[in-house]
């Protein structure tokens, strides 16, 4: 069964399929490419106190003494960019993971004060960090990252019924997930965003239907609602294998749809795939992935893609302590030729509601892709899964449930 949205994770380049290009080195200065506006920048945290039997994205188990070897290697690794980049502006920050609520509020101020000092951060700047409900319980520790200037909040919900919280393996029980909720809002966050999961084993249309009315009554600014997937090698791969059943494929498209609907009705826009907001309160920081911008990430496992070129940390915390501490990290980049950005450019901009900028891909192209690709435009038209209008290409929300195959087509036509 193809993947029916994304993985249930913050976007990386990873899950909207787009694979390294080939390897190639042109040497640039101290100072490195110069930027046209500011840095997207991602931390990576990468420490979990047990791994959800879905996830693919790297962590490790969390223990002091390797946590303090990371946060060593990480403000290093904030200075070599600084000094490579020349201080770069930097307009959101997102500290991810991983579990980031793991650390200390001391540690986390740390790690801000770092970014700060190395990089110019814009005045205003969106700063994001996530946190897991087992381990977001105390009001203090909110209290603290709105002293240290974090403005938004992504919790790790993911569901709130503890029969599926068991299934994926997540430490944390509805209860709990509530109440950290609601310790956030008392300690003052105004801007929180919510993470869910839809398509578990044995959900059905309504009971995913019941989950959102219940993220109605908790009334958070942002909501994200990801299609489980199924990723090579997780411990869910091995449950599905020995027999787990997920819903069928048209229960999925029916709760994806269905979804989106209900969640606009009340007032949460879908401006991605995977993500509705308020009015005014959509992610900055994952608008920027989405529009192209350049990013930096920072971290064991981080991806960063800079002036066409693309970095990849090591996942493994000894070689990524050695790049930084020897002075080697960011030597061997992906350089993106052109074919590949215009891939990317469709992947990305097919994400999100505004569509893809048609004058725009042909002035780059070389070629209008309704015309030249007209067979299956007029096929995804004809069966009402993309629409165009005022000059853009968006999917509809019956194509968005199948997105990856018609992003996978469309992108496959660049070539």
């Amino acid at each position: 069964m193809p993947k029916i949205v994304g993985a249930p994770q913050p976007w990386q380049p990873e899950q909207a399929g787009i694979k390294p290009a080939a390897r190639a080195w042109s040497p640039v200065g101290r100072v490195g490419p110069q930027l046209s506006s500011g840095l997207l920048l991602y931390v990576h945290v990468p420490f979990c106190r047990s791994k959800c039997r879905y996830c693919a994205f790297h962590s490790q188990g969390y223990d002091q003494v390797a946590l303090a070897w990371y946060l060593k290697t990480l403000h290093l690794e904030a200075e070599f960019w600084s000094e490579r980049l020349g201080r770069p502006k930097a307009q959101t920050i997102y500290i991810g993971g991983g579990t980031p609520s793991l650390l200390t509020p001391s540690q986390l101020a740390a790690i801000l004060d770092t970014l700060r000092k190395r990089f110019d951060i814009e005045p205003g700047a969106e700063i994001t960090v996530e946190a897991n409900p087992d381990s977001a319980l105390d009001v203090s520790w909110f209290r603290a990252l709105i002293s240290m200037g974090v403005n938004r909040l992504s919790l790790g919900v993911q569901s709130l019924a503890d029969q599926w919280l068991a299934a994926l393996g997540r430490p944390h029980s509805a209860a709990q997930a509530v109440e950290s909720y609601f310790l956030a809002r008392k300690a003052g966050f105004a801007n929180i965003s919510v993470d869910f999961i839809w398509g578990l084993p044995g959900q059905s249309l309504r009971q995913w239907m019941e989950q959102l009315k219940r993220v109605k009554e908790m009334n958070p600014e942002h909501v994200s609602c990801y299609g489980l997937t199924v990723e090579p090698g997780t411990p869910l791969e091995a449950d599905v294998a020995a027999g787990l059943a997920l819903p069928p494929e048209q229960e999925q498209s029916r709760m994806f749809v269905y979804g989106a609907e209900y969640l606009e009705s009340e007032g949460w826009l879908q401006y991605e795939i995977s993500n509705f907001a308020r009015m005014g309160f959509a992610s900055r920081h994952n608008q920027g992935y989405w529009e192209g911008l350049d990013y930096l990430g920072l971290g064991p496992s981080a991806v960063s893609t800079i002036d066409n070129r693309r970095y990849t940390n090591s996942r493994f915390m000894d070689e990524y302590d050695a790049a930084v501490r020897g002075g080697f990290l960011a030597e061997e980049p992906e350089v993106l030729d052109e074919p590949t950005r215009l891939k990317e450019m469709i992947m990305l901009a097919l994400r999100t509601t505004r569509g893809l900028d048609l004058k725009e891909h042909a002035r780059r192209a070389g070629f209008d892709l309704t015309k030249t690709h007209a067979g299956l435009i007029q096929a995804l038209h004809q069966n009402r899964l993309i629409r165009i209008k005022g000059g853009r290409l968006s999917l509809t929300k019956e194509g968005m449930a199948v997105s990856n195959v018609i992003i996978e087509r469309l992108a496959l036509a660049e070539g």
